[in-house]
């Protein structure tokens, strides 16, 4: 089931509405690398990783697996696993999925540029936890954690991200 996501920073589904923290640099149909841009559309849940030592599996329909300290996920365009989970240390440059703070400790992994990857459309598209303050995101879209676990609890399997540009 599909959650809607505006400009200005709310998802709704089902009747509720929840604050969430988007990409820095707003939502932009022209999404590129580095750009702090959430991208528009239909982005589907297509599994969800999550810090087992911090919390339970998150419970609703999309499988999850738990995540280890050596997982990261590749975010050089030049690397032939861009845009894809790998095992840390790696060769290329990478974002770490086993961070310090609780951003990562929900994440579902949204079908942005996955399939095929296309090189500079953007990596590591998630739906995550919001910081405390919902501070912007680097082109995710980030929510409470209650607010997060909840929707996946009752069958929120996509969001659609609309653009107003």
């Amino acid at each position: 089931m599909i959650a809607t996501v505006s400009a200005g920073g709310l998802l709704r589904f089902q009747g509720q509405v929840h604050r969430c923290a988007l990409g820095r640099g707003g939502i932009r149909a022209d999404k590129r690398e580095g750009d702090g841009a959430t991208p528009p559309g239909l982005l589907r849940i297509t599994r969800l990783l999550y810090r087992a030592d911090r919390g339970t599996r998150p419970p609703g329909a999309v499988p999850a697996e738990p995540i280890a300290p050596s997982d990261g996920w590749c975010d050089d365009p030049a690397h032939a696993d861009y845009n894809r989970q790998v095992s840390l240390p790696h060769p290329a440059r990478c974002e770490e999925l086993w961070r310090a703070d609780a951003v990562y400790d929900v994440i579902g992994v949204l079908d942005w540029n996955l399939s095929p990857v296309r090189a500079g459309r953007g990596s590591a598209i998630f739906l995550h936890l919001a910081r405390p303050d919902f501070s912007p995101t680097e082109g995710c879209v980030a929510l409470h954690e209650r607010a997060l676990r909840g929707l996946l609890a009752a069958g929120m399997t996509a969001l659609e991200v609309a653009y107003s540009g």
